[in-house]
């Protein structure tokens, strides 16, 4: 955490305080979010938080209370996400690279981690209590479908749909964080609305989880951990996605996943799971046997519910996630 001062102002120049300190902690897990849904990265929204609280910090003393501290933070946040955009390529998920693979598809060496998608765990980006159907509605905001359809909108855009639609901000509040006029900003978001409209999928019902939902999980859970893929595969939508970042491999249906799972994938026979949360769905850390013993990390399972069934399932093999989900590095035994 970063030095802070004493005084009325938490920005002011002076001694530091734990007071100060907090005073900037308690908007870390929002900005988190908002830099999570602008750059689809867990890593680099919590990159650009930091670089947002070391700007306010060495900025401090042009800030003098003409807005709130709140406010003034967001404006930070929003350049420096428009600074790390700069010249970066769109990040996907695999079913938007193409159409869908089946078992006898080649699995390629797997493309550059800044191109996808990757998931942030609930607890960074999420409160754990307020009204149910509130924090329902904002878990749909960052599913992985809508943080790839925000990818397709220009930056600028990206950040007035999100602060308008998202945080519900006034047009007058975006245009002066933005330095630009209401007009304008009505405009971008009228433009930002016509490219989701176009790319998204049809939104989810964001409705509280429910005994049902936990209960699918934990027969997902049960079967995996059996490998009783038979029935598994009777948990999954009929038009069910499976994919697995950083391969553009992904299939659909219950038959191809059962396939898969019998086939190529029979390595992950063995393997326990470790529940955590991740962009508003249930979500697991996978462990694989190890030929040194124990058994080692190996993907972030990544579960989309609808209907009382599962819709999709994202494997990101990236070992590398499991700290930032709090996830041991190893289970031995």
């Amino acid at each position: 955490m970063l030095p802070m001062t004493a005084t009325r102002d938490p920005l002011a120049a002076g001694a530091g305080s734990e007071r100060d300190q907090l005073e900037l902690e308690r908007h870390r897990s929002e900005l988190t979010g908002y830099c999570y849904r602008m750059l689809g990265s867990a890593s680099e929204a919590e990159d650009a938080v930091q670089d947002t609280f070391l700007r306010a910090w060495r900025g401090r003393g042009g800030f003098q209370g003409r807005s709130s501290l709140r406010s003034w933070l967001y404006k930070i946040a929003t350049n420096v996400c428009l600074d790390m955009l700069q010249g970066a390529k769109r990040r996907a998920r695999p079913m938007d690279m193409g159409p869908a693979s089946n078992v006898e598809s080649i699995l390629d060496g797997g493309i550059a981690q800044e191109l996808w998608i990757l998931p942030v765990p609930d607890a960074r980006v999420m409160s754990p209590s307020g009204d149910p159907a509130e924090l329902a509605a904002r878990r749909e905001t960052i599913r992985l479908a809508f943080v790839a359809a925000l990818q397709h909108l220009p930056p600028r855009q990206r950040a007035v749909l999100i602060l308008r639609e998202v945080l519900h901000w006034q047009a007058s509040e975006v245009a002066e964080l933005l330095g630009s006029s209401t007009a304008s900003v009505n405009s971008a978001l009228q433009r930002a609305r016509a490219t989701l409209d176009a790319v998204q999928p049809e939104p989810g019902d964001p409705t509280p989880q429910d005994e049902r939902d936990r209960e699918l999980v934990a027969r997902y859970m049960d079967a995996f951990q059996r490998y009783d893929i038979a029935s598994l595969v009777t948990l999954l939508h009929e038009d069910a996605t499976f994919s697995m970042p950083p391969h553009r491999l992904w299939l659909r249906g219950p038959s191809e996943v059962h396939r898969w799972m019998l086939g190529p994938g029979i390595g992950c026979r063995g393997s326990r799971l470790l529940a955590t949360a991740a962009n508003g769905c249930a979500a697991f850390g996978s462990y694989k046997l190890s030929a040194a013993g124990g058994r080692e990390p190996f993907s972030v399972q990544v579960l989309e519910l609808s209907g009382g069934r599962i819709a999709a399932i994202h494997n990101f093999l990236y070992p590398e996630l499991f700290p930032v989900f709090g996830l041991p590095t190893r289970l031995d035994g």
